[in-house]
């Protein structure tokens, strides 16, 4: 199997191999269909030019023919006699066909030129032959000639031919360089994006990629840092969900293992072992809310078609909720503002039920006695606005963005009393996702906390 490096140095040299053989039959189709008429009726013209100074100076034929060679053209001159003379360099071949010499001696103009076959990989203008030329008759002295006359390419372009050569040559080869050198830029990255791939395989999340780069390249590598990025933090929250769900239910079933041993001894008095029975039936009750909550989290994470999803009256619902919390408003002696509009919206009302429950429930629980709750509900652009505040005691900027974290607690000595797992606000979140919207959370330290709940609404 060829890399990706070889693999684009082969294309790249096969493209510029291929293009190299197409512009030249292109060049040729062109010379033989536009250029080569040209030529023959350019050296039709100065073939008839010198029949007629050589028939007006017969007696300087052989210099004026000489010095015309010299200047680049290979000129033939043969009568009906057999008489043959060449004037400059000989000709690659001499081709003729039969009768053509009798045919122009007899008045006819050859046009070789014009009438060369035309060959794939041969331009007919390099070919010295002697049948690719022009022949006009040429009567001198009483004696009737004919004259065949071509351009010499090697006198004319001998050095702009070696030139040509040397500059196409060269210009290959240089572009061969720079495709290997390119291609090796061009996979190095990708090459180095596979060995992270393999780190990333074997638990390994500390990688560094040249992400300076603008193009899509740089673009690959700076999302793949990301996605090294997340995956570590996943792991990582991967790691903390296990021994925090195993510390979770360590703790309440110590605490049931302990007193259950305790009131395996009949001489405890019977206020004493109805204590510790209410401890034993509070930490059941506890296990049993972190099972829910992990259920309700493992749906949320894998099942896309948990949502029952129908219209219900959201002032209703919240309603219902700020009714089983009633007790809990008077025993703190808090306030409550409700400013929720009659809006029907769509989606899960028992898992939204959730939402509501977990988030006037904290404002309740982090709400000093006297304090207020605030609970609005509008329309903005498309979109249920639902925002639920408190005059609590605030949450720490830092801590903001792991509050919707799984087992995060913000006062972990406050939710030890409160029995809290640290899942409620994990789960709002995912429900709210589920629902394809968003939760929003600012906080200022000492005042209050508002949560803000974007839904969609149709």
């Amino acid at each position: 199997m060829k890399s990706l490096y070889v693999r684009m140095c082969l294309i790249f040299c096969s493209v510029i191999l291929v293009s190299s053989v197409l512009g030249f039959l292109v060049s040729n189709v062109h010379y033989h269909t536009k250029l080569k008429p040209l030529n023959d009726a350019k050296l039709t013209q100065m073939a008839l030019q010198l029949k007629q100074f050589s028939e007006s100076h017969p007696e300087s034929i052989d210099d004026y023919l000489q010095s015309i060679a010299v200047v680049g053209y290979k000129i033939y001159l043969s009568n009906d006699h057999g008489d043959e003379r060449f004037f400059g360099r000989p000709f690659s071949k001499l081709n003729l066909k039969e009768g053509v010499i009798q045919k122009v001696i007899d008045g006819q103009i050859y046009h070789g030129v014009s009438d060369f076959p035309n060959e794939a990989f041969i331009t007919g203008f390099f070919d010295n032959q002697l049948r690719n030329s022009i022949g006009v008759p040429l009567e001198m002295n009483g004696e009737r000639y004919a004259l065949f006359m071509r351009p010499d390419v090697e006198v004319q372009f001998g050095e702009l031919r070696i030139f040509i050569g040397m500059l196409i040559g060269f210009t290959l080869l240089f572009c061969l360089g720079f495709v290997v050198i390119s291609a090796l830029h061009i996979v190095r990255p990708i090459s180095r994006l596979t060995m992270a791939t393999k780190r990333i395989v074997k638990g390994r999340y500390d990688i560094e990629l040249n992400t300076s780069r603008r193009d899509e390249i740089g673009q690959l590598a700076s999302h793949f840092m990301t996605m090294s990025q997340e995956l570590e933090r996943t792991n990582r929250a991967r790691q903390e969900f296990v021994a925090n769900v195993s510390h979770e239910i360590e703790s309440p079933l110590t605490s049931i293992q302990g007193f259950a041993n305790t009131l395996k001894d009949t001489t405890l008095p019977e206020d004493q072992q109805d204590h510790y029975l209410s401890i034993i039936e509070e930490e059941c009750r506890r296990l049993s809310l972190l099972s829910k909550q992990l259920l309700t989290l493992s749906s949320l994470d894998y099942d896309e078609n948990i949502l029952q999803v129908k219209s219900f009256n959201l002032r209703a619902q919240i309603r219902q909720v700020v009714q089983i919390m009633e007790w809990r408003l008077t025993e703190k002696q808090l306030a409550l503002r409700l400013g929720l509009p009659d809006i029907d919206i769509q989606g899960d009302a028992d898992m939204l039920y959730q939402v509501w429950m977990n988030l006037i429930s904290n404002a309740i629980k982090y709400t000093p006695e006297g304090g207020t709750i605030a609970i609005s509900a509008n329309i903005e652009m498309e979109q249920c606005v639902i925002t639920v505040s408190d005059t609590g005691e605030g949450i720490h900027m830092e801590e903001l963005p792991m509050i919707f974290d799984r087992f995060y607690k913000v006062d972990r000595a406050r939710t030890k009393e409160t029995h809290s797992t640290g899942l409620g606000l994990a789960i709002a979140q995912k429900i709210i996702h589920s629902h394809k919207g968003t939760i929003e959370v600012s906080s200022t330290l000492g005042e209050g906390t508002t949560f803000t709940v974007f839904l969609p609404y149709m």
